[in-house]
């Protein structure tokens, strides 16, 4: 073999060796892609699969149910953003609204209430979202409490933060007893999240960070009852802030953020709801 040949040979090698890393570095960036596209975004949910007693059906054609539409909340506890199942939803809220008012009322549900998971065994009720995702969550919701819920929105550590922090952040009161269990929270997570914090300092009513306001929510001091009180106060003061905020700004806000959601809204529908922010009002909210 002539060292031409030679040479075109060796050549050709590595040409082929380029076009293979090419074709690896594609497999990984589509593997990427389905893989978080499991874990953020929009998912389809099957509506067969969906368990909704039938008097439940017909009692929201016909009596006080109707007209109304509720929608699931899920915080999961995951700094990974793994958003899909496998992570206990520490947080599990139903947001119920008035179609025809725009009044809506929140309802927590303690995670610790030993319920059925929607297969005929019983645990902690914040173990259907680890076992099987939202959907499983859902119909555990729906088979307990009577509901009708189709659609839901899942958030982590990051994306509550994301948002809060795109908003401008929350007003927020709060007390001395507080202070210590939030800074602590908020160590843990900007440590996990790898980002900066900045401690609580004062008492009293002040604008929050998202990180700060994240942790507000996640500390456990009064047990699940104030913990979840902590939670819908932060996400009433999530709204009252988003009431202020221009329609631009909160359709920027809505595509930034899409990606560290997961939720069987689309994006569109998300941005339509935004857009009537200021025609809803949460009237009442409790625990469960």
């Amino acid at each position: 073999m002539s060292a031409r040949q030679k040479e075109k040979k060796k050549r050709g090698k590595i040409i082929l060796f380029i076009v293979e890393i090419f074709v690896l570095l594609i497999m990984a960036a589509v593997l990427y892609a389905v893989l978080k596209v499991e874990k953020v975004g929009k998912v389809e949910l099957n509506e067969e699969k969906l368990v909704i007693n039938e008097e439940v059906k017909e009692r929201a054609e016909t009596t006080k149910m109707k007209g109304y539409r509720n929608i699931a909340l899920f915080g999961v506890d995951s700094t990974t953003g793994a958003l899909a199942k496998n992570t206990r939803s520490d947080t599990i809220m139903i947001a119920s609204i008035n179609l025809d008012t725009g009044e809506c009322k929140l309802v927590s549900v303690y995670r610790d209430t030993y319920l059925n998971l929607s297969n005929d065994t019983y645990n902690k009720c914040n173990a259907a979202y680890m076992k099987g995702g939202p959907e499983m969550a859902i119909n555990m919701l729906n088979m307990n409490l009577d509901m009708n819920i189709t659609d839901f929105i899942t958030v982590g550590f990051a994306g509550l933060a994301d948002t809060i922090d795109a908003l401008g952040g929350v007003m927020i009161d709060v007390d001395e007893a507080e202070i210590n269990h939030l800074n602590s929270y908020q160590f843990t997570m900007a440590e996990d999240l790898k980002r900066p914090y900045k401690e609580v300092t004062s008492t009293g009513y002040q604008q929050l960070t998202g990180l700060q306001a994240t942790a507000y929510c996640r500390y456990t001091a009064g047990d699940d009852f104030k913990r979840t009180e902590r939670q819908r106060e932060v996400l009433m003061a999530m709204a009252d802030k988003a009431k202020t905020a221009s329609v631009s700004t909160l359709n920027q806000i809505a595509n930034d953020v899409f990606n560290e959601i997961y939720t069987s809204l689309d994006i569109t529908e998300i941005v339509e709801l935004l857009g009537n922010v200021k025609d809803y009002n949460i009237v009442d909210q409790a625990g469960f």
